[in-house]
């Protein structure tokens, strides 16, 4: 087989260097990811990263296979690859063989691990700032205040808001790793949406009148139903709800409203409406994307005042998610925000 027809066929970039050092053949990938204009140049022009240069230059002396990992220069986007050099040798006994190089686009592979690095770094930040709270106050009560009643009051009631906010946190953390678990499982149970929204306003009932905020629930009156599990639905507007009571504002009103589309456009199918409005602040335009990153907050100081872990709206992305459903989030700043959820029916 001809090398060129060899490495038409494959995949992934691929190019062949000689003995000579030259590049002599790179299929289109490879031309795409490197240059149109690399054959017969010397590898060490085109490929001048010094891991990928030592492993080319290694297999060439050696013949034995090399690995190294490639950075793409494309300014546009960061791409990872882990390049395999391997020697081939010629039919003819007496010539000299070639190196293959490949390039395997790993990019995914590491944005997963950095994904995993800054969870386990945002977790140890967020669990440490309490737990240095409470070892804090522990130590003073031991000394300084071992015999001041009012101090020991004052600390304890902290070190229990402090302790509560690690409880959240850890059921936060639970509830993501559980809804993640089971996010390629659609569940299958039906659920009439009219009750789990009442249902869950009744529940949250008192946490609006002591914020002074109202909360106004317009539900349909003939029912609404779709397949789901009721207990991750009523986390979803409960979590949903929370925020809003949260970030609307004293003295301000939060509307629910629950509708039957005949057709959604982006699901292709008969929809369940739910929508969370407020009349808060608003959020800047720039935040919408990231709202349902973990542990992404506006605004970092006031979520952790009012109890936010930085999870529920991760946590409604998810369970949304397993619905096959989608979320949508408007808002504009002075105008409020307003939480749409829309959910398919049969």
């Amino acid at each position: 087989m001809m090398i060129t027809d060899f490495l038409a066929a494959m995949p992934l970039p691929a190019l062949v260097i000689d003995s000579s050092e030259r590049i002599i053949r790179a299929n289109d990938p490879a031309q795409d990811l490197l240059g149109k204009q690399i054959e017969t140049r010397h590898f060490a022009t085109i490929l001048r990263q010094p891991s990928v240069f030592r492993a080319i230059d290694s297999c060439l002396r050696t013949r034995s296979p090399q690995t190294a990992r490639h950075l793409s220069a494309d300014i546009a986007q960061d791409q990872v690859f882990d390049v395999n050099v391997s020697y081939v040798r010629a039919d003819d006994a007496d010539a000299a063989g070639w190196v293959l190089v490949m390039f395997q686009d790993v990019s995914h592979i590491e944005q997963v691990g950095q994904m995993r690095r800054d969870f386990v770094a945002n977790v140890s930040h967020e669990l440490r700032t309490p737990l240095t709270a409470l070892m804090g106050f522990i130590e003073t009560l031991r000394g300084a205040a071992r015999n001041d009643p009012a101090a020991q009051k004052r600390f304890l009631d902290i070190m229990e808001v402090e302790a509560s906010r690690m409880n959240r946190l850890i059921g936060d953390l639970l509830s993501l790793s559980r809804v993640e678990s089971e996010e390629r499982m659609r569940p299958r149970d039906t659920v009439m949406l009219n009750q789990v929204l009442d249902s869950t306003a009744r529940s949250l009932k008192p946490v609006f009148e002591d914020a002074k905020v109202d909360l106004d629930v317009q539900l349909p009156e003939e029912p609404v139903t779709v397949q789901g599990d009721p207990d991750q639905l009523q986390q979803v507007f409960t979590n949903l709800l929370e925020n809003a009571v949260k970030y609307g504002g004293s003295g301000q009103v939060v509307t629910v409203t629950l509708t039957r589309l005949e057709r959604d456009s982006v699901l292709r199918c008969p929809a369940a409406l739910v929508c969370v409005a407020d009349q808060g602040q608003g959020i800047d335009s720039v935040h919408l994307p990231r709202l349902t990153e973990r542990f992404y907050r506006v605004d970092t100081h006031r979520s952790r005042e009012v109890g936010g872990t930085g999870l529920g709206l991760a946590i409604v992305k998810h369970i949304v998610n397993r619905h096959r459903g989608r979320l949508k989030i408007e808002s504009e700043l002075g105008n409020g925000t307003q939480f749409s959820i829309f959910l398919p029916i049969g």
